[in-house]
């Protein structure tokens, strides 16, 4: 995925599968993904709020909504950058993954939204 800037924070994201946990046999692929947050402006924000939306190739979206990233609301100074890895699940080979973060900015409370660009999840078996 090419990294996006919203709001002077960018976002990069890459993800691999994991054939470790698995269970194809049972319709359940497990991706981990390795998010990039970078503070390219000029003001200290903090991250506040998650939202993801993700589908895979059955079609419903699940939301998953909640405060921070894996348990911190990281504070970003100018220039600053954030990395965290998490993981998802799907029952197809294929799916997406999209949303935004609620950031802060703390010199005067603004809250804004930082969109998280669509990234696929694909099994590399399906990509053959």
């Amino acid at each position: 995925m090419q990294p996006q800037v919203t709001e002077d924070i960018r976002i990069s994201v890459q993800t691999t599968y994991n054939t470790k946990f698995s269970r194809p046999e049972l319709e359940k692929y497990i991706f981990a993904y390795h998010v990039t947050i970078e503070n390219v402006g000029t003001v200290k924000m903090q991250l506040l709020r998650r939202h993801w939306l993700i589908q895979d190739s059955l079609g419903p979206i699940r939301e998953v909504e909640g405060e921070g990233v894996i348990g911190e609301q990281p504070i970003l100074e100018p220039g600053g950058k954030f990395e965290y890895n998490s993981w998802t699940d799907m029952k197809t080979t294929i799916g997406r993954m999209y949303g935004f973060y609620t950031f802060q900015k703390l010199e005067t409370k603004e809250l804004i939204q930082v969109e998280i660009p669509e990234f696929q999840l694909v099994t590399p078996f399906q990509s053959n």
